[in-house]
């Protein structure tokens, strides 16, 4: 494993625990060439992903994309890390099950949607604000409506 900080070829591994959710390996590393000290995660790929834009450009699925989003829609919401890792491990998971090496992005949007309605509704319409591209606050109290409606 290359260093991050001086790109140094050779770390070593000082320590190998599971993650608390089983689905990761974390290792602590350390560079005998700048003695700095860095964090990896080892986890199981079932299959090659590729996301298919709505405009049909292809790009690799990258799940620290995924993550960044469902933490950015979850700032400062009172839900754990730790359960917010595993509902990012569960949609990969999906994805990698599915069959299909070519997800659509939408596909991988409404997996999003629907993980985050369940999680924290602020959070839901955070995302939805963005991934359904309100446009003004119209369309804030007509997504918030809906959301009312299926409450009862």
């Amino acid at each position: 494993m290359r260093c991050p900080f001086c790109g140094h070829d050779d770390t070593q591994v000082k320590d190998s625990r599971p993650t608390e959710d089983n689905s990761a390996i974390r290792r602590r590393r350390f560079c005998p060439n700048c003695g700095a000290r860095f964090t990896t995660f080892e986890r199981i790929q079932l299959r090659e992903l590729t996301v298919v834009k709505k405009d049909g450009q292809r790009e690799p699925f990258d799940r620290e994309k995924l993550a960044r989003s469902m933490f950015t829609a979850l700032r400062k919401r009172p839900v754990d890390n730790e359960r917010i890792e595993r509902v990012v491990n569960g949609i990969v998971r999906r994805l990698e099950s599915s069959g299909e090496s070519e997800i659509p992005a939408t596909a991988i949007g409404e997996l999003v949607m629907e993980a985050l309605k369940n999680l924290d509704q602020v959070a839901y319409v955070r995302f939805a604000s963005v991934y359904r591209n309100f446009r003004d606050a119209a369309d804030f109290e007509d997504f918030v409506g809906k959301l009312g409606d299926t409450k009862d």
